[in-house]
């Protein structure tokens, strides 16, 4: 019965409650950002760009090799530059949004109170308007 309990109590820990809240939350996001990535920014920038998709887009390195029945015996060898390029667009944009929650969370946060610099003790200043006058 210990182990049972002793795990619920990690299993409850707020810390971890908290990193699963995130971690789920992180993943909506990510799908969030790549649907808006491919289905709205992607095809907007194919239009300004004549109609290119930009997913599409590869370096061929070695042709596919075809038999003689025209099926591919080897698969073509090719850099995929433009999912790497909307890789980006995707980190950028999550970057982004993530710099701007943390900006406003920053900002609703309480400044801390600090206590004003302290002044001369009555003390010192008589000792000063002494020496003052004694000049």
């Amino acid at each position: 019965m210990g182990f049972i309990s002793e795990f619920k109590e990690f299993a409850m820990k707020g810390n971890l409650v908290d990193m699963a809240i995130g971690f789920v939350m992180g993943a909506a996001f990510t799908k969030l950002t790549t649907a808006f990535v491919e289905k709205m920014f992607a095809p907007v920038v194919g239009l300004l760009l004549g109609g290119i998709d930009l997913a599409d887009k590869k370096i061929v390195l070695k042709e596919a090799v075809l038999d003689a029945a025209g099926k591919e015996t080897a698969p073509a060898v090719s850099i995929e530059w433009g999912l790497f390029a909307t890789a980006v667009i995707d980190f950028i944009i999550v970057a982004f949004v993530m710099f701007l929650i943390i900006k406003a969370m920053n900002k609703m946060k309480k400044p801390e109170v600090t206590a004003p610099p302290a002044g001369p003790t009555q003390e010192e200043l008589l000792t000063q308007i002494r020496d003052l006058l004694k000049k």
